[in-house]
């Protein structure tokens, strides 16, 4: 995902634009995509079911959320597509919604929930963070990364007691006037919970999925499948803090979940700062 801001482009920056636009909508499609389609019409054609069924999971489908999906930032979401697809079917009798209120979740999913704020707001994160945010545009610290606690700038033991659902626990900052591009998350073994740790003035800061927008001024709480199509955006004159959390997804095979979530720590954890390069990590 990438950090959106409100310029006009360079020359050098529009040319880069043209190649990559020329890359995704034209040469990606005629070069791989159709070949591989040729040579292995079976497999191209099984992709093709499970991923319309992905896809169509969105809501206000359109040409646009096709193209993102099938030919730009979706495409490893659309590789996992046929595991998604497993989990999902791993997780009944709990129905993916989509975007999830509390109430939906079992009980002790809620409790980890109100549990985790709690410890968040006698922290007093915002205060502290202030001081490691400066000019970053998108800044994140994690307390928890994927099951593992993380030796991190601050110290709150009550993030690193042993949740039975809850994986990861981060903060996110967004300073002013900064957004994401629309994208698509790729696993669907946890849900994401997002939890808006400052008081917004304005309805310029809120979260995109679907049919749904979310502003933080009148919802903190925002719970969903980051599989969806999503933004966050933040166009006011504040910074934003907000709690990022993954917690696993309510099925009766946790260990399943658990080990999936295992599996991603284990896969990116040696490239973390790849995998949110468009993020100011903040470490010890």
């Amino acid at each position: 995902m990438s950090t959106t801001l409100t310029e006009s482009l360079t020359g050098k920056q529009l040319a880069t634009r043209i190649v990559k636009y020329s890359v995704r909508r034209v040469l990606f499609p005629l070069c791989v995509l159709a070949p591989f389609a040729w040579f292995f019409p079976k497999i191209a054609a099984f992709y093709a079911i499970v991923g319309a069924y992905d896809v169509t999971r969105n809501r206000n489908l359109d040409a646009s959320v096709l193209r993102r999906y099938f030919i730009g930032n979706g495409f490893v979401t659309w590789l996992l597509s046929p595991f998604n697809a497993l989990l999902d079917l791993l997780s009944l009798p709990h129905v993916n919604k989509g975007v999830y209120k509390l109430e939906d979740l079992p009980p002790s999913h809620q409790e980890e929930v109100r549990t985790l704020i709690q410890a968040a707001k006698d922290a007093d994160l915002v205060r502290q963070l202030e001081a490691y945010i400066k000019d970053n545009q998108r800044s994140m610290v994690f307390f928890r990364w994927y099951g593992v606690n993380m030796d991190t700038v601050l110290d709150v033991p009550a993030f690193h007691q042993p949740w039975k659902h809850i994986e990861t626990i981060g903060v996110s900052v967004f300073n002013k006037k900064v957004s994401t591009s629309k994208h698509f998350g790729y696993l669907r073994a946890s849900l994401r919970v997002l939890y808006n740790l400052n008081d917004m003035k304005d309805d310029s800061a809120y979260i995109w999925v679907g049919d749904t927008t979310s502003y933080w001024r009148d919802n903190k709480l925002f719970i969903f499948d980051d599989t969806l199509l999503h933004e966050s955006v933040n166009q006011t004159d504040q910074t934003r803090y907000c709690l990022f959390v993954d917690m696993i997804r309510p099925s009766p095979f946790p260990g399943v979940m658990r080990a999936v979530v295992a599996g991603v720590r284990l896969l990116t954890q040696s490239f973390k700062f790849v995998y949110y390069k468009n993020w100011k990590i903040i470490e010890r």
